[in-house]
């Protein structure tokens, strides 16, 4: 390799790398603004992740008082493992600079990196949310992270290489054919990068209430600049995880080394790519709700999901059931003396007991709403 090679696939990989750290924000505003309109919605627009991080940058950073010099560091490690991870996947060119880097156990351990120092960052202060929201952040990590190392796996079997780069290659550019493996490595990977990226159904990241915050937990002591970046390199990795997922199941429109005549094209199918992720992510997230993080690891039970909303339904359908205000206002309505299950004797054939008058007022001492003794 030619010392101009090395130059024009230096530029190649500096390109590839402002691209993704410059977009980043820009898809996770199409993701809230497709949400917006799917749930009829004006929404704030798709430059306000640009807005919020020029006004935290013109901040300054307030820190607690016992906050030591790994606090004050995590958000620059964090944005340099996002960058360093954005560098080394394929994106829109293969044979990069940092291909030989791009091997996909490498990629898992800097994304471990990154989620360690912030994990050890939000309990360095010693403040009870940072800490319940690490330790929920490393319970997730623990699940996903040997899921993530799986779907690698099956590209890895099929083509005989842990590069990520070979893969890209190999998958781009041979004969079209269906894997069914890879459909299933394709299913998880998706179930990963909700987890991975804090999204409903495993965390909502625009809730404020502190006892269900997984991600948001760990940024409540920080501010300025230092959140500014932390933001940014949330933004970055969820659009480097797109990026992964594009290149290893739908790596059709990158480009080999050296063809600048494709590159445009390759730019135009990463956007609509990342158009058609932003919204289905907005469509999954909005029919969708938020588990709790114990129900976390089974994404799903259709079984008792199904159990759940017939009883529902059964309950929906009885008319002696008792009025929502009745319940929410705290008093119960008994049954009329025609009632079926009540005898003519007013005494409640369930119980086999007398029944008598509620103790109220005087002037309801008429009534005919009775009770159970």
């Amino acid at each position: 390799m030619t010392l101009l090679d090395i130059f024009v696939s230096f530029l190649s990989q500096l390109t590839q790398t402002l691209l993704v750290v410059l977009i980043a924000p820009l898809l996770l505003g199409w993701v809230g603004q497709c949400r917006a309109w799917l749930q009829n919605r004006s929404g704030p627009g798709m430059l306000q992740p640009y807005r919020v991080l020029f006004k935290l940058l013109e901040k300054d950073a307030l820190l607690a008082h016992n906050a030591s010099v790994l606090f004050r560091s995590a958000p620059y490690i964090q944005f340099a493992c996002m960058v360093l991870a954005a560098s080394v996947v394929p994106i829109t060119e293969t044979n990069l600079l940092f291909a030989p880097a791009a091997d996909v156990i490498a990629l898992v351990g800097v994304f471990a990196l990154a989620r360690v120092f912030s994990a050890l960052a939000a309990m360095d202060v010693g403040t009870a949310f940072g800490s319940l929201g690490a330790r929920r952040e490393m319970l997730v990590a623990s699940l996903s992270e040997p899921a993530l190392l799986m779907v690698f796996f099956t590209p890895l079997l099929n083509v005989q290489s842990s590069s990520l780069n070979v893969i890209v290659d190999t998958l781009a550019h041979r004969e079209f054919a269906l894997y069914p493996s890879l459909a299933f490595a394709a299913v998880a990977f998706i179930m990963v990068l909700l987890a991975e990226n804090a999204r409903i159904p495993i965390d909502n990241p625009a809730t404020h209430l502190e006892l269900t915050m997984i991600h948001e937990a760990l940024l409540l002591e920080y501010s300025g600049r230092h959140l500014a970046l932390i933001e940014w390199a949330h933004a970055i990795k969820f659009t480097t995880y797109c990026a992964i997922g594009i290149a290893l199941f739908a790596p059709w429109g990158i480009a080999q080394a050296g063809a600048w005549q494709m590159l445009p094209m390759a730019v135009l199918a990463l956007i609509i790519k990342l158009g058609i992720i932003g919204v289905g992510l907005a469509l999954l997230e909005t029919v969708s709700a938020k588990l709790r993080i114990f129900r976390a690891p089974e994404l799903s039970r259709p079984r008792e999901a199904e159990v759940r909303q017939t009883r529902c339904a059964d309950h929906a359908s009885r008319p002696d059931e008792p009025r929502r205000r009745d319940r929410l206002r705290g008093r119960r309505r008994s049954r009329p003396l025609d009632h079926p299950r009540t005898g003519r004797d007013g005494c409640c054939r369930a119980h086999g007991l007398p029944r008598r008058a509620d103790r109220r007022p005087a002037q309801f001492a008429g009534s005919r709403r009775m009770k159970c003794v």
